[in-house]
């Protein structure tokens, strides 16, 4: 562990959590040690950026693609009007930094894709899926597991959102995999773009994927390995659902098929 001296200006910044027994000095320095790699500067992306920041994560990296549009606004809070037309990645990096500017980003104008996806998250501790494809969470999903990273991925659609740990590679956790084993066939769940999506929720559920992010790194309270949170907005509802690994699981089961990222086809 580093040196615990803080400076007056960390010791101000982050005094909320420092006075935490749960935190502390040793927890806030893990913080600012810790590398978390967050796919997706979208309507979980931003909120998750924005408090991981605010928290003193000292390493963050972003990886999108996409550009900022006016549509995104209604949810992706971490961009502004004047960003459009700008890459989300820049954008996210420009807001984070004015909220904490002693952190470092890093920032991956590219698709999340098997030809990057071991490289880039070989240099992190945990990675934070915020993406809006099934494609992309199976392949967070794999590589994470092939890593030995831990994984927090979270969805939304319409009115609800679900989130869940996933550290497979340690203990008997399930992987994501374990409770879908497949993508589902193209069409038959429609996108965000295509259903739509409650602002706010993207909020709700980036901020609780934050909370989860956090607990990883500090190593405090229950985590949500083996369980699935669900929260409708429409009935004011959250549930948590236990998961069950499975044993026939082809990733993370007894006898694995996905060995190899780039031996797979669930990724496109």
């Amino acid at each position: 562990m580093d040196n615990l001296e803080f400076t007056e200006d960390e010791i101000q910044r982050y005094a909320r959590h420092i006075t935490l027994p749960q935190v502390g000095g040793l927890g806030q320095r893990k913080l600012m040690n810790a590398k978390v790699l967050v796919i997706g500067a979208g309507g979980l992306g931003s909120p998750l950026l924005l408090y991981l920041a605010a928290a003193g994560v000292g390493n963050i990296g972003i990886i999108d693609d996409d550009k900022v549009e006016l549509s995104n606004l209604q949810r992706q809070i971490i961009h502004k009007t004047n960003k459009i037309g700008s890459h989300k990645t820049d954008s996210a990096k420009e807001t984070i930094l004015s909220i904490n500017p002693n952190i470092n980003i890093m920032t991956y104008k590219e698709r999340f894709s098997i030809f990057n996806a071991e490289n880039i998250i070989s240099q992190y501790d945990i990675v934070a899926d915020g993406s809006d494809n099934f494609g992309t969470r199976f392949l967070a999903n794999d590589t994470c597991f092939l890593t030995k990273k831990t994984l927090v991925s979270a969805a939304i659609l319409r009115f609800e959102g679900q989130i869940s740990t996933y550290s497979a590679y340690k203990d008997l956790n399930c992987c994501y995999r374990c409770l879908w084993p497949k993508p589902p066939p193209k069409g038959l769940i429609a996108s965000c773009g295509e259903a739509g999506v409650f602002g706010a929720l993207a909020g709700a559920i980036g901020s609780i994927q934050a909370i989860e992010v956090l607990k990883e790194v500090l190593g405090i309270g229950k985590s949500l390995n083996n369980f699935l949170l669900i929260f409708d907005t429409l009935s004011s509802e959250m549930r948590k659902v236990k998961i069950k690994k499975d044993n026939n699981c082809q990733l993370c089961g007894s006898k694995p098929t996905i060995t190899s990222i780039k031996k797979h086809k669930d990724y496109s």
